[in-house]
This record gives structure tokens, sequence and C-alpha cells, in this order.
């Protein structure tokens, strides 16, 4: 921080100098930390020698582990795993990013399961599920929500997030014994 000062009208001033990188994602940040009151503005200063890496996440993904269409009642017992990033009904595939975890690994999921059907019927009614609204990802908030082992897929109607090696035995094995293409 370079610089602290009242603005007017009750508001602070704060200049930074950040590198570009480290702005990357952050507006949307900002403007949830502040409730959507902050106003930021950017603008070059000077070229700086690298001056190391910048902190990154530190909770893991939640990962679809089959191809199909995400199941709402799947997504209602996985919440407690952690927020999800995709809709009910969305076509998934193996290796998808769904949701974020709540700890620090990664976790394969089945989000395809439906509900068991049967003959028989409950005196009492089925509940509605209501589920959480999920995470929207930007552009922006994805490249820099990602990890060394993820991609971001950006197609015209959606922006998916998924790991860099679908299959999971192949994220299992060490570096350099990967195959080169992804």
């Amino acid at each position: 921080m370079v610089e602290l000062r009242p603005s007017g009208g009750g508001r602070q001033r704060l200049v930074f100098h950040a590198p570009t990188r480290g702005l990357i994602g952050y507006q949307s940040e900002l403007l949830t930390d502040t409730r959507g009151t902050a106003i930021m503005n950017r603008l070059f200063h000077s070229y700086q020698a690298y001056k190391g890496p910048l902190a990154g996440r530190n909770t893991g993904v939640l990962i679809s582990n089959d191809s199909g269409e995400s199941v709402a009642f799947a997504m209602f017992h996985l919440e407690d795993r952690g927020p999800m990033i995709i809709d009910p009904g969305v076509k998934v595939y193996e290796g998808m990013i769904i949701g974020i975890h709540t700890r620090e690994n990664d976790l394969e999921v089945n989000v395809l399961k439906g509900k068991k059907l049967t003959n028989m019927r409950a005196s009492g009614k089925d509940e509605a599920i209501k589920l959480t609204p999920p995470i929207r990802m930007t552009l922006d908030r994805a490249l820099s929500w990602i990890q060394d082992d993820e991609l971001v897929e950006v197609t015209p109607k959606t922006i998916r997030l998924r790991k860099r090696y679908l299959d999971p035995a192949e994220r299992r094995l060490p570096v350099y014994y990967r195959p080169l293409t992804a």
C-alpha cells in the first residue's frame, strides 16, 4: 500500500502497487467483500522484476466421476461437501469440476445418482428439494481460481472447469509418467 487518505463522502482512497497478474479475478472478490460499494481503478505504473508466486486457492474441488446429466437429488446430498458451480440438469463428463470442496483435497463425486424409485408410497409427501444457488464463474474469476492441473473451457454459451487429465488413473500418476497430451 502506497497511500491511504479520505476521499470524501465517508469513503477512503487506497493506492496500491500490485502486479497485474495478481489483479486477475480480484474485482469480483473486492465487490463481495465490500458488498458492492468499492470502486476499483487500475493504471499501469511500471515494469518490475518477478516478485515470486502469488497465493492461490487453499481448497480442493469436487470432480464428476461419470458422464451424464446432473441430478438435483444428488446435488442436494453433496452440498455438505462444498458449494456447487453447476446447476441441476447440466451435462457433465468425467473429470469436470462441479463444485468447491470444503477441504484441501480433490474429491470425486457422483452427481448423477437419482432417487431410488419403488412401487411403495410413503404416507407423507416428498419434500421439494431446495438447492443453494451455485457459484457463477465468470471468465475472469475462473482464470484466477484454477490451479496448475486444471483448465477452463470457454464456449459461446458456457464456461466450464475441468481437470487437465480427465482419467482419474492419470491424475494419480507422478508428473513424469503422465502423457504429454491432454
